[in-house]
Formats: structure tokens, sequence, C-alpha cells
């Protein structure tokens, strides 16, 4: 796993070669000067990545298509090497990662080695989580940081070798076609925003195409709230109505008038809460909508509907702002509506969690799997109304 004859001297290390971290996040990297070094637990990625010196990112728009060569990386099998891992961690300038959010604590343990034996003498390590998933970097800190993989008295003073960034990433990455190999297509449109304060005392790294800002939390709810919740909007209402992608859903009125309203229920809490503009956070809500409808970008609603224990839970898409919107005595009915059609997401195949969501249906009260799904409370104004929409899907289930 040699680097390139011309490898930069910035190093960063990023956890997670699949379509986001090869196509999104090394090639920012790799645009701003770094040897991105990967790390995965996919044989197969892995030793793909270091039989080729590079591989192609496609952007799709609708001026066209556009074509970047990424080069000067390696590949290391963290479940295999892990003691090079350590090295390269403890020697890079930068850890990204982009492995969904319940892998962030699988990849703590060997990242908190390598901040362990990172020399004082070096700039702080500056470590960012690429999810889709409010505060990641923070639940990833807290791994590192716990017990089993970091002595208490080093974590206290773990700023002296990392800092710790949160980060909104937007950026839609479909399904890859059998034969791309390593190449990646995806739409032309990016926004990655990472936090600038843990860099208060050090220049934060240089990455081409990252906005630096001192309040995340605006830009993180803003897109989680509107491209997570149209996008997963679609594809669960598209689900149920028989739609094969997310394409299909949006030509079909009834869905996109459904996503518009989810839409229209997370602006309301986004405009008050962050003081965002109306018709500002209206022409960005046009702007989702074309772009989860861009036909170049066409994506199985069963892929984009993955995992519906997460996306029910407390602060994810539809239980997060419906949640605040409750309590504000506001209009979340067509959250609500989208959640149902999550809660219908049940034994789809090649899914794990839709297969589980169906045995916690099956064999638990309404009331329980409110708590445990989507981890609301009997004393929040949500909660009955969650509850009511359990009953429903239970109920038709049973009738079928």
């Amino acid at each position: 796993m040699t680097a390139n004859s011309n490898t930069p001297s910035k190093k960063a290390v990023h956890f997670g070669a699949g379509n986001i971290g090869r196509g999104f996040v090394a090639c920012f990297l790799h645009i701003s000067g770094y040897e991105v070094v990967f790390a995965d637990v996919n044989g197969t990625i892995i030793d793909l990545l270091n039989a080729n010196p590079s591989y192609k990112v496609i952007e799709v728009g609708s001026d066209g298509t556009s074509e970047s060569i990424i080069t000067n990386y390696r590949a290391i099998n963290s479940k295999t090497h892990e003691d090079e891992l350590v090295e390269e961690i403890a020697t890079a300038d930068i850890v990204t990662c982009s492995v969904g959010p319940n892998i962030l604590k699988f990849i703590a343990p060997v990242i908190a080695k390598g901040i362990d034996k990172r020399s004082e003498d070096l700039e702080p390590l500056a470590v960012i989580a690429c999810e889709n998933a409010i505060n990641a970097t923070d639940s990833l800190a807290e791994f590192i940081k716990a017990p089993q993989n970091m002595d208490p008295s080093r974590a206290q003073d773990i700023g002296k070798r990392a800092r710790f960034a949160n980060s909104a990433i937007d950026r839609i990455v479909p399904a890859q076609d059998p034969d791309a190999g390593l190449n990646v297509k995806l739409e032309k449109f990016y926004e990655w925003v990472v936090d600038r304060t843990p860099f208060k005392d050090h220049k934060p790294p240089s990455i081409k195409g990252v906005m630096w800002v001192d309040n995340l939390e605006p830009f993180i709810e803003r897109k989680l709230y509107t491209v997570n919740t149209g996008h997963a909007t679609a594809a669960y209402h598209g689900y149920n109505r028989r739609k094969s992608t997310v394409y299909d859903a949006l030509q079909d009125r009834y869905i996109q008038d459904e996503v518009k309203k989810a839409l229209q229920n997370t602006a309301d809490l986004i405009t008050q809460k962050h003081g965002i503009d109306e018709d500002e956070q209206r022409a960005y809500v046009d702007k989702i909508v074309r772009r989860i409808s861009n036909p170049h970008l066409e994506d199985a609603v069963e892929r984009v509907g993955r995992a519906p224990l997460r996306k029910l839970s407390r602060k994810e898409r539809f239980i997060g702002p419906a949640a605040e919107l409750a309590e504000e005595g506001k209009d979340c009915s067509a959250l609500l509506d989208a959640a149902e059609m999550a809660f219908r997401f049940q034994n789809v195949e090649g899914d794990e969690e839709s297969v589980e969501l169906a045995k916690i249906m099956e064999t638990h009260e309404p009331e329980d799997v409110v708590k445990m799904v989507c981890g609301l409370q009997e004393n929040e104004k949500l909660f009955p109304k969650v509850v009511e929409i359990v009953k429903k899907v239970q109920a038709d289930s049973q009738e079928e």
C-alpha cells in the first residue's frame, strides 16, 4: 500500500469507502491537496482501491455531466490492519467518516488509539463526522472518550491532541450502476458546512468547498428537516403506493403534494426557530423538490427508505420536527402521515431494520412501540398522536 510518488504533505484518514466517502468527502479532500487513506471493513473495496491508482467522480446536473479523476489515495482494512491504521491516524491532519450514525461506536476505538498515540508537537487532529444525523461528531467524540476506549485522564486533556467539529453535509448520491466499479455518480449540487468554534485557538483545516460557520444548528436542521424529510417522505409514500423509484413517486400528484405539505410543516419550524426568511426557505424547498425529482439520479424507494428504525427515531427527520411543532400547538399532520408510511415499511428485502420493525410492531403494545422506536415520552404532546398511528398500522396488519 505505497503512496504515489507525488504524495502531498497533508494527510486525511477517511472511514467508509462507500459512495459518499469516495464520491463526496474524499473528492473534496483530494482537491484540497490531502492524501486520503481510506479505512473500511469491506475487503473487496479495499483491494480495488489499492489495485487502482485512480477513479472517476461523475457529477450530473440539468446542464450536463462533468468528471473528476481522484488519485493520491491508499486503503487499509480496519478489521485486519488495525495497528497500521492507528499509525496513520496518529500522524494525520484530519479524520473524517461517512459510515452511518449506527457505526460510529465501532470506529471509535481505533480512532481513540490513534489520538492517544499522537504527539502533542503536532497540531490537534481535526475530527469531522459526515453523517446524516444531528451533531454526529459529538456522538463520535463521546464514544472515543468512553472509559473502555480511552483512559479517563487522557480523555480529560484530549483537546491537546484532537478537535471535534460537527458538520452538515448535503449531496444526493443515488444507487450506482452495477458495473461502475470505484466510479461514483452524484448530483452537482453540494453543501458541506462545518462548525468553526472548536478551532478558535487553532486554524481550521483547509478544505475547499467547506463553509465554516459559528452556529451550525440552523444548517443541520434546515438540511435534515428539508432534504432528508422530503426524500424519505417521497420514498415511504412511494413504497406504499407501489412506485419503483423516488422519481416515479414524485410524478404522482398525490405524493408530490404530501412531500410539499411535509416540507411546509418543517418550514414553519425552521423559519421561526432559526429566523430564516420565509421566502428564502420556500425557495430552498422548491430547489430540494427539484433535486430529488432529478430523473438522472433515479433511486429505488426501498434503498432511500431503508433503516426505518433510525429514520423514525427521536432526533430524526419526522419525529424531531413534529415533536417541536406539537409542543407549540402547530400543524405536523403531514409529518405524521409520512411517519405512518415509515411504520408500514416492514419486512423489506435486504433491510434488516424493516424486519426488526415488523417484529416490534407485532410483539409490543402501541405505547411501548412509540417509546422504543420514536423515543417519545408520555408527557410529550406528540406521544398520543403517534400511538394512534401505531394502533392503525397494527390493526391493518392483523386484517391482512
